[in-house]
């Protein structure tokens, strides 16, 4: 059930449209004109859903009551009903915030439908600022585990542009906490308070993305039966998010870059362009310079997007991080279960140090969210881990060995510490002591590289 401000100076169709929406089980509210519907909305302010007002009233307009409803109740919904409907009019005011107009006359299963959608994103609205509220606490750096030094490079570099207004490229395989990345850059940044959106770009087919990202008037296309704002503009004064940017198509392609050069866009069927403050974050598993090499993306968008590039690393090339992100995500599952494990035992400890995890981080939660599931008892054991993960599935035998915990326990760190600078050792031997080929050996940057020989107080090695 909804609240629904009518404003209609025509009797009879106030008292049709009172009734008609009454019975569809909204409380209704009715004005005469615009300074009585004023009022009312100085009255009710956030109490009501939805304002249904004709353009030409006795004392004041539709107009104002548009206006004098966005500054009170921004998330308030604003419906015109005008028998002097033009498109000029309706862009002019869905540009001052008015969810869609009608023309009279009207049928009131075609208003219907038009009621419904409004109602639809004025719930959305305001589930959008809990949500906005409650990710603001959770999305700043607290579901980014890592004290690797790459993991704490991409930190730093997170601090540095979430102040700025600049497009980020996020990298990395899938699983690696890419979203987590633009989540914390939107929620450490001015536009914290405006919309977050994420757009999955690999999920939406090509002949719906122009339209979802920048809406369509009414009539566009088949089933095009309200105009309808796109996401693009849903975001504004806050941030999208689009992810897996690599799957658009050519001519979706030419669309984003347009939109990143001139901040504007314009609806499918729309002749009018439409300016838009809003910051573009994307993502993508997929080496872009390589797709450009083979001509399945743009250059020119490419260049567009790359000033700004934050890499997320792997979890296989991060095993310092693992116990780490095992507590974390011990703590979200006996939150969410009910449960009071403590902790895993040591060889379970073993197996998911020595696991490779295609699936990276996104694997590992899954697999504690199993074993917290199934644990019997205050600690996971072997028995709950998921059975491929057991029989040892992705787990190299020296992987294993050198993950054998004594009787007496263990220091974790100091032991990964210790396997980590043997590994910087053997690799400088191997390249006879030449830095930049160890590194490429190791997989690592060469910056990682002297990092961590200086963090080892590692100078030189015997080639002996």
């Amino acid at each position: 059930m909804a609240t629904i401000l009518v404003v209609e100076d025509d009797s009879s169709l106030r008292e049709v449209l009172t009734i008609f929406l009454q019975k569809a089980g909204h409380e209704v509210v009715v004005a005469t004109d615009g300074e009585q519907a004023q009022r009312i909305l100085e009255d009710q302010r956030e109490n009501l859903d939805l304002v249904l007002t004709d353009l030409r009233l006795g004392r004041g307009s539709g107009q104002e009551v548009l206006t004098r409803t966005k500054e009170i109740s921004p998330q308030t919904e604003v419906i015109l009903m005008t028998a002097f409907s033009t498109v000029e009019s309706a862009i002019d005011a869905m540009r001052r915030g008015a969810f869609d107009y009608v023309g009279k006359p009207f049928k009131l299963d075609e208003i219907s439908i038009t009621i419904e959608k409004a109602l639809e994103k004025r719930s959305l609205s305001l589930e959008n600022i809990r949500l906005r509220q409650e990710l603001s606490q959770r999305y700043r750096f607290d579901h980014i585990i890592g004290r690797d030094s790459r993991m704490q490079q991409v930190f730093d570099r997170i601090l540095k542009v979430a102040p700025t207004k600049t497009s980020v490229l996020i990298t990395g395989e899938s699983g690696t906490g890419k979203e987590l990345v633009a989540r914390a850059i939107h929620f450490n940044s001015p536009r914290k308070d405006r919309p977050f959106i994420v757009v999955n770009c690999g999920a939406i087919p090509d002949t719906l993305m122009e339209s979802e990202l920048f809406g369509h008037v009414k009539g566009a296309f088949t089933g095009a039966h309200t105009t309808r704002h796109g996401l693009v503009e849903s975001a504004s004064g806050g941030t999208i998010f689009l992810d897996e940017i690599g799957e658009l198509s050519p001519s979706m392609q030419v669309k984003i870059l347009r939109f990143l050069q001139e901040h504007k866009i314009r609806m499918v069927g729309g002749v009018q362009e439409t300016p838009v403050d809003v910051r573009v974050l994307v993502a993508t598993n997929r080496d872009l310079q390589q797709d450009v090499e083979r001509g399945t993306f743009r250059e020119d968008l490419f260049f567009r997007l790359n000033v700004i590039r934050i890499h997320m690393p792997p979890l296989r090339d991060r095993p310092e991080d693992i116990p780490y992100l095992v507590h974390h995500f011990l703590e979200k599952f006996n939150k969410a279960l009910h449960r009071e494990i403590r902790g895993v035992a040591p060889d379970v400890m073993q197996v998911l140090l020595a696991h490779r995890y295609p699936g990276n981080v996104r694997e590992l939660e899954n697999i504690i969210e199993h074993a917290a599931t199934f644990a019997s008892g205050d600690q996971i054991t072997m028995e709950d881990l998921p059975e491929q993960l057991r029989k040892g599935s992705g787990t190299a035998p020296e992987a294993r060995q050198a993950s054998r915990i004594p009787e007496e326990g263990l220091d974790v760190e100091a032991y990964l510490a210790d396997i980590e600078r043997s590994i910087l050792l053997e690799a400088l031997r191997r390249t006879r002591g030449v830095r930049k080929d160890a590194a490429d050996l190791l997989r690592i940057s060469f910056r990682s590289f002297r990092y961590k020989l200086a963090k080892y107080g590692i100078s030189e090695v015997d080639q002996d």
